[in-house]
């Protein structure tokens, strides 16, 4: 069995595939390293296959298409206890992979080889890709996953094949790239970074710049629901219910302002709207933690080993209850006044509040519960 296996992702890279390949091989041969390489051709329609087995390479065929998908297919056929990824267009210099590997052989699970730390030749990567789409994911990455990654984007990468077993991967495009970080931050891998050499791609790239960076951002949200729904449902709810409560017993004047009820109006909105939000990101922890998609959440384990229907169903009606009973209050003052016009708004806001509040509690709790359910073959 080899000790090292390099995967190279193809998809018509006839110009560069093969230099690829024998630069893989000669830096096994002046390491003294076992090592194989895995060409997952995509689909290519050139003569990428035949150029990848003349130089050497192991050719495993992926139909489904995606950068995803060929690495899946690719890391699946190979057989080292090290593997390593690169693209096939010969941006990447395949002879530093021994020097991942080593960082592996002292004890990393992961070795990123870092383009921003290392050297970035004339022309091969854009401005606007160094400069801001890459330090803005980057920094993005590492601030809702808790990493120090200087380069996530980064197509040299290497790691365990134990590590890989861990990380659970399935995402077929782009986005293989921040799935494969953020699960090896969440499973606690220990991650190096090894400056590398980045030069200027042969033929046209095939990544699309603003098309790829929204996937790699939409994914990286929706692995994070507790950024992209919990804190701002939180401060929404906190923002909305500071005014219902404040004006509850009138207008409050300050200095040459007038604050009043359309206030109240706002904050009803902005109170649900921000439990709305709470609600969602609960449910999608729970979603993410019930596929393994998520470390561990100490807080979330917490509230869910207290949490049950029927709490969240008693929540939700006395919330229902005391909305309800503020709008029954609100009918005995009209009948008070013989159904004429009254002015009862800031109660009606609250009650409202209240009564949609409790609502929501009530289904969503019906709609959490549905994650506690098990199932067992007879």
């Amino acid at each position: 069995m080899p000790q090292v296996s390099v995967v190279l992702p193809c998809l018509n890279e006839e110009r560069t595939v093969g230099a690829c390949v024998r630069k893989a091989r000669a830096a096994f041969a002046a390491a003294g390293l076992d090592g194989e390489v895995v060409v997952a051709d995509n689909g290519s329609t050139d003569r990428s296959v035949a150029m990848a087995a003349e130089a050497g390479a192991r050719v495993a065929h992926e139909s489904r298409r995606g950068y995803g998908s060929a690495y899946l297919k690719g890391i699946a056929e190979a057989r080292g206890q090290y593997i390593v990824i690169a693209d096939s267009d010969d941006t990447y210099d395949l002879g530093e992979v021994p020097a991942l590997v080593a960082e592996l052989r002292k004890g990393a699970d992961m070795v990123l080889g870092s383009r921003l730390r290392g050297t970035i030749k004339p022309g091969a990567m854009p401005w606007l890709h160094r400069y801001v789409g890459n330090p803005i994911l980057t920094g993005l990455l590492n601030l809702l996953f808790g990493l120090r990654a200087s380069d996530a984007h980064t197509g040299l990468r290497a790691f365990t094949r134990e590590a890989y077993d861990r990380l659970n991967l399935r995402t077929t495009g782009m986005e293989f790239a921040s799935e494969m970080i953020i699960a090896a931050g969440q499973a606690g891998l220990k991650v190096a970074e090894v400056p590398i050499t980045y030069y200027p791609r042969a033929g046209e790239s095939k990544l699309r710049s603003f098309r790829d960076g929204w996937r790699h951002l939409r994914y990286m949200l929706l692995r994070s629901p507790t950024h992209l729904f919990l804190l701002p449902g939180v401060l929404l709810m906190v923002l909305g219910w500071l005014p219902l409560i404040a004006l509850a017993g009138g207008p409050i004047v300050v200095g040459s302002y007038f604050i009043d009820f359309h206030y109240m109006i706002v904050g009803s909105a902005l109170a649900l709207l921000g439990l709305q939000l709470l609600l969602l990101g609960l449910s999608a922890k729970t979603y993410l933690a019930a596929r393994g998609l998520e470390r561990p959440d100490p807080w979330l384990a917490w509230l869910r080993s207290r949490f049950s229907l029927e709490r969240g169903l008693l929540i939700g009606l006395i919330l229902l209850a005391a909305g309800l009973g503020l709008g029954a209050k609100i009918v005995v003052v009209w009948a008070e006044h013989h159904f004429e016009n009254i002015f009862e708004l800031r109660t009606g806001l609250i009650a409202l509040t209240l009564s949609v509040s409790g609502t929501q509690l009530i289904f969503s709790s019906s709609f959490l519960s549905l994650f506690g359910i098990t199932t067992r073959e007879e």
